[in-house]
């Protein structure tokens, strides 16, 4: 069996592509399948694909999201672990290496992601304490915000399968609804060294398309109050967390003039602000 099956979904991506999938290439870790998806791009991904020999080749006619490009990758994957790599990220040398090296060590782990270079508009910038890293049980410090990259993080295959991959419906914020449905039941480890480089401030990012991030992140909370795994006190965080986001949009749109949807997150975050003290039934 392959140990790890490594998936790049890409969509209009063909002026960075090549350097992304060459990252994979290069890896001192050879006991892997590359599988990269075309998600229905209309540039000239296709030919820089093409370029590239010993690899899977999937392309979608028409686009369908991030999400449903890892999925139907994930379905053909052959691999004990899956890693994946966003087409404008990149991966150093001995990423793979590093992080088989630590699982194989720690086989009762199911996940592990690492450190990241963060590149905006080619000059190298911090992260921010909020972007903060954790091992163990991160599930509050998933709450706020996605802090696992999908370039970094290593997931045993069965997992992926046992929770469904990733949500479809989500145009955005799919990896922070992710991570939170597999934190809830199994620890991260996080691994410090920096080994991908995430490259951002284009205009393409899916994060600069839709204001607002955390509709789908109110969207993906008020989906885990549904999950019959949740405990007590994963309950109160989740909704701690659903009143602080409804109250973030209610002020942003009342600064946009739009008053309905004021009025919808008002009443969200006056509904879940209720319930807090409540007991699980």
């Amino acid at each position: 069996m392959i140990k790890v099956t490594t998936i790049i979904p890409t969509f209009n991506r063909g002026y960075c592509l090549a350097e992304s999938i060459q990252s994979v290439l290069d890896q001192n870790f050879s006991d892997f399948e590359l599988i990269v998806v075309d998600d229905g791009s209309t540039d000239n991904t296709a030919e820089v694909i093409e370029q590239f020999s010993g690899i899977h080749k999937i392309r979608i006619k028409k686009n369908r999201g991030v999400s449903f490009a890892r999925n139907l990758a994930i379905k053909q994957a052959r691999g004990e672990w899956i890693a994946f790599l966003d087409s404008d990220d990149l991966w150093e040398r001995d990423k793979l290496a590093i992080q088989m090296n630590w699982v194989e060590c720690n086989p009762d782990y199911h996940a592990v992601y690492t450190d990241e270079i963060w590149i905006r508009n080619g000059v190298r910038v911090n992260a921010m304490k909020k972007h903060r890293k954790y091992s163990g049980d991160i599930f509050r410090h998933c709450l706020p915000l996605c802090i696992v990259s999908p370039s970094s993080v290593l997931l045993r295959n069965e997992l992926l399968n046992k929770f469904g991959g990733f949500d479809e419906s989500m145009p955005v914020c799919e990896d922070y609804d992710l991570w939170l449905r597999i934190s809830m039941s199994f620890p991260f480890h996080f691994i410090e060294e920096k080994l991908i480089v995430k490259r951002g401030g284009h205009e393409d990012q899916l994060s600069r398309k839709f204001w607002g991030m955390d509709r789908w992140r109110v969207h993906s909370l008020k989906k885990l109050l549904q999950e019959n795994q949740i405990n007590e006190e994963q309950r109160g965080l989740v909704m701690e967390m659903l009143v602080e986001k409804c109250n973030i949009l209610a002020c942003g749109y009342e600064k946009r003039g739009k008053i309905r949807e004021r009025d919808y997150y008002r009443s969200l975050k006056t509904s879940y602000s209720g319930l807090i003290d409540k007991p699980l039934q």
